[in-house]
């Protein structure tokens, strides 16, 4: 392997321009949520003065996304999903507009803002299964988990920077503006949808009525029965489930920077940053494992590193041995999302995608949060070094023994271009026409 392929892999981004566009808007909507986020609790602080209210903002969030997930995975199995992404997306430039509004109209009721908060939300959470089988749709076999990387560097990006613009766009022209940065950025995905390919709902063979039988309408049922029963997909689940649920550290953080750093408020977002920034350099160097087709091994090992390497970060005296260890547990991180990616958009039949993918996105937000909350439950118990500690080892040995138990998983390959048809799984209307969407709608 050449330097060159251990940079990030840019293939998807020269060979599909479907794929670009989507890649380009879904980049700007991302920090443009960023901005809007940060001027959302900026507002709701001066409105109330209450962490109370500003926690509600997580609520606001959280529950419509829970609620509303795996509603839009069945009807990303029953409908066209660019229509669906572009309906969803369509509800998301209309809050942006809402929250413009109310910023320009001075308005006084929080929770008028967070009922738009929510509702953007929604409309967020119904369209990210569509999204999340667009790469697989859109790209060839062996340019999947490049195409997954290439989306998870543009956020990790936009965490870094979309914050920092905020802060500059809040000072400089107050909330307005920052709302108003959304609407661009969220119309800019909308036209990067509209000029996607028709995605029409798939249909499996054997859903197809028998001669003289009423037609079903919608998906067939049993996306829980598919991960239940495919062990590289329930593996793949639990690997995240117990990374997240045993050893995230969010919570902490603001004890352990009061413990061990004087409660500096600058050390709290080096923290934060630090995660960022080892994400954001395994998304850069991601062309060493997205040329690697064993991507369950890769990542049971990530996972198990993001845990010891927490582990690590609550044994840690030193500042910069601290930040070290964020660092290794941002880019494991990373390496875990895009490889995790690759894996359940082949092994879930096109017809249950959208089912599975917004299992997979619910446990990417449901467990981040549950974690945070064990964590300090166990914190207040004991103390945040312990808390840490025990999480991440737990989080490793689960890991491991995901791993052991769960051959199909540790063996898994992801295709190649020179694998000939493509696994079960994968539909033959996805990555084995790939040049039948490379040069955009027909």
């Amino acid at each position: 392997m050449t330097w060159r392929d251990r940079l990030i892999d840019v293939r998807p981004l020269r060979t599909s321009r479907p794929f670009r566009d989507l890649w380009i808007g879904s980049s700007l909507a991302s920090i443009g949520q960023q901005i809007a986020g940060v001027a959302v609790l900026l507002q709701v602080w001066e409105l109330t003065h209450s962490p109370l209210w500003t926690g509600a903002i997580g609520l606001a969030t959280a529950v419509p996304l829970l609620v509303l997930g795996l509603v839009g995975g069945s009807l990303a199995d029953a409908v066209d999903r660019r229509i669906l992404v572009r309906a969803t997306t369509a509800g998301q430039v209309l809050t942006a507009v809402g929250l413009v509004a109310q910023a320009v109209a001075g308005n006084r009721s929080v929770l008028l803002l967070l009922a738009l908060v929510a509702v953007q939300s929604g409309c967020a959470a119904l369209g990210a299964p569509a999204r999340r089988t667009f790469p697989v749709r859109l790209l060839p076999a062996d340019q999947v988990a490049a195409g997954l990387a290439l989306q998870n560097v543009a956020f990790q990006a936009s965490m870094l920077v979309g914050p920092a613009l905020a802060g500059l766009v809040l000072a400089q022209w107050s909330h307005p503006a920052a709302y108003a940065i959304q609407v661009v950025a969220c119309v800019a995905s909308l036209i990067a949808v509209v000029r996607l390919p028709p995605m029409a709902a798939p249909r499996a063979a054997d859903d197809r009525p028998a001669p003289g039988a009423r037609q079903r309408r919608g998906p067939a049922r049993g996306g829980w029965r598919i991960i239940l029963q495919r062990p590289t997909l329930w593996g793949s689940f639990a690997a995240d489930l117990a990374s997240t649920v045993l050893a995230m550290p969010i919570a902490l953080f603001p004890l352990i920077n009061e413990i061990r750093f004087e409660g500096n408020p600058r050390t709290l977002g080096l923290f934060l940053s630090a995660i960022a920034v080892g994400g954001l350099g395994a998304g850069l160097l991601s062309g060493t494992v997205t040329r690697l087709h064993r991507s369950g091994l890769v990542q049971l090992v990530a996972a198990t590193v993001w845990g010891l390497a927490l582990a690590g970060f609550g044994l840690a005296g030193p500042l910069w041995l601290a930040l070290c260890c964020l660092a290794i547990a941002g880019a494991a991180d990373t390496v875990a999302v895009v490889t995790r990616g690759a894996l359940v958009q082949f092994e879930a039949p096109d017809h249950y995608r959208g089912r599975v993918s917004s299992v997979e996105h619910v446990i990417g937000i449901a467990g981040p949060e549950v974690g945070n909350f064990r964590g300090g439950l166990l914190a207040s118990l004991t103390s945040a070094p312990v808390a840490l500690v025990a999480g991440g080892l737990a989080a490793a040995l689960t890991v491991v023994t995901v791993g052991l138990i769960n051959r199909p998983l540790r063996d898994y390959r992801v295709p190649s271009e020179h694998d000939g048809p493509p696994p079960p799984g994968v539909p033959s209307e996805g990555p084995a026409q790939p040049a039948a969407l490379a040069d955009g709608p027909r």
